[in-house]
């Protein structure tokens, strides 16, 4: 019998998350190990006369075609996929990794290899002219990586996803009015004071979309105003299965002049010269789902930890005001509970996590 969880979780993806309508052809991508959620997924679809679009694959990320064709090759997706990502109506992404390494062992041309090839996809996300999201699934090697049981790691998750997003989008969108009305934020902490400018544009709440699970604040910075250094001392990033630990940032009319890292800081360097866009801010996101406490090693969660930040190197949300492209978009968090603070417009907002709007 099928853990009811799992029946709550795919109505809120397929109703909330994506809003699927009679008619809609919506991609579902995962592994095998997410048959549950998936078979509930499609369930959920059928039910509202749509038709889902089952693609499904042993590695998210990386996998035998792309560890074996020639660089060429990878670089344009295959005419169907493209097809399928310019006429699907929603995509429905399921993490579910047998291993979360899963591309490590690509190397930089490959995995930037990739990235072209998804960029059609990527082009209609980014600015959201079709409705998407990604669910986590518990599965052993997220388990693994945040250090619990598979039955600590399935409640976890259910309890950062079940949730009241009603009552959470009423609180996040008190946070946005702050962030949407000031022109500058600042940033603070140890090894930290980083400036960056939100005039003009608008935040986008993830109140149950976009990410599963979702419980964030996030906006497009002025391309060119970051300013000043930012310190990820707390937790190492994690991009395509490699760890960064101790990333050192520092920003100069809104791109990165120098750059450092404990342990990774080759592969941090690579990643920020992939393109003309990599060096500057795609993203501040502003953590705020109070289910979540701890670094899971797993971006998706660790990203809205409550009392966090995140900047994103890389591409920007269209549909948010941003302009900067890349082939890249990495998410880097940084913990401001301990000894952090939040500005807008000169007004403290958060102090070690805790706001005091």
């Amino acid at each position: 019998m099928r853990d009811p969880r799992l029946d709550e979780y795919a109505r809120l993806l397929v109703e909330r998350s994506i809003g699927v309508q009679p008619g809609w052809q919506v991609q579902v991508r995962a592994t095998p190990l997410a048959r549950p959620l998936i078979e509930a997924v499609i369930e959920e679809i059928a039910r509202r006369r749509a038709y889902p679009l089952l693609q499904m694959t042993f590695e998210l990320v990386g996998g035998p075609f792309a560890r074996e064709a020639p660089v060429d090759h990878l670089r344009t997706a295959a005419p169907l996929q493209r097809q399928i990502w310019e006429d699907a109506d929603a995509f429905i992404a399921i993490w579910s990794p047998e291993n979360s390494r899963e591309g490590s062992d690509l190397d930089e041309e490959r995995k930037v290899a990739l990235q072209l090839a998804s960029a059609p996809m990527r082009e209609r996300t980014m600015s959201m002219s079709a409705p998407w999201v990604i669910a986590e699934y518990p599965v052993l090697s997220g388990a693994q990586d945040a250090g619990m049981t598979l039955p600590q790691y399935e409640q976890f998750i259910f309890d950062s996803v079940l949730l009241d997003w009603d009552a959470e989008g009423e609180r996040m969108r008190k946070i946005a009015d702050v962030f949407d009305a000031a022109d500058e934020i600042r940033i603070v902490g140890p090894g930290t004071d980083l400036t960056l400018s939100l005039a003009n544009r608008e935040g986008a709440v993830d109140d149950g979309h976009v990410n599963m699970p979702g419980g964030e604040v996030f906006y497009s910075p002025v391309e060119d105003s970051a300013k000043g250094v930012i310190e990820f001392s707390e937790f190492p990033a994690v991009y395509y299965g490699r760890e960064v630990a101790g990333a050192r940032l520092e920003f100069e009319s809104g791109r990165i002049v120098d750059a450092s890292a404990q342990s990774g800081e080759e592969f941090l360097l690579e990643t920020l010269d992939t393109d003309g866009g990599s060096r500057r801010l795609g993203e501040l996101g502003i953590g705020c789902n109070r289910g979540i406490q701890r670094y899971m090693k797993n971006v998706a969660f660790d990203e809205k930890i409550d009392g966090t930040v995140h900047l994103a190197i890389g591409n920007s949300y269209t549909f948010t005001g941003g302009t900067n492209s890349s082939a890249i978009h990495w998410d880097i968090v940084k913990d401001l509970r301990v000894a952090g603070e939040l500005y807008a417009d000169g007004r403290l907002v958060q102090r070690h996590g805790d706001w005091t709007i």
